[in-house]
């Protein structure tokens, strides 16, 4: 295995997004740090980084969350000021 420093970050996601990402990182059995790590890696060389099967429970997440953001959404994003 290779060595790293990890650093503390804050991190202000959409809230269903988290809540799968969470529910997710559970599934796996790994923080949701190490998560978006392996997110982020597999990104950086453009492959994917989930399974099929994998890719299922996320829809299962998604829908348990009402999560309906998609790829497409990701640079058209606003708050709601409320």
């Amino acid at each position: 295995m290779k060595k790293v420093e990890r650093v503390q970050t804050g991190l202000r996601l959409e809230k269903r997004l988290l809540k799968v990402m969470k529910g997710l990182a559970e599934h796996l059995e790994m923080p949701v740090a190490e998560l978006v790590e392996g997110m982020a890696l597999h990104a950086f060389e453009g492959k994917a980084p989930f399974s099929e099967e994998t890719l299922g429970k996320i829809a299962q997440l998604k829908g348990v969350y009402g999560l309906d953001l998609t790829a497409a959404d990701s640079h058209r994003l606003a708050e709601d000021p409320a």
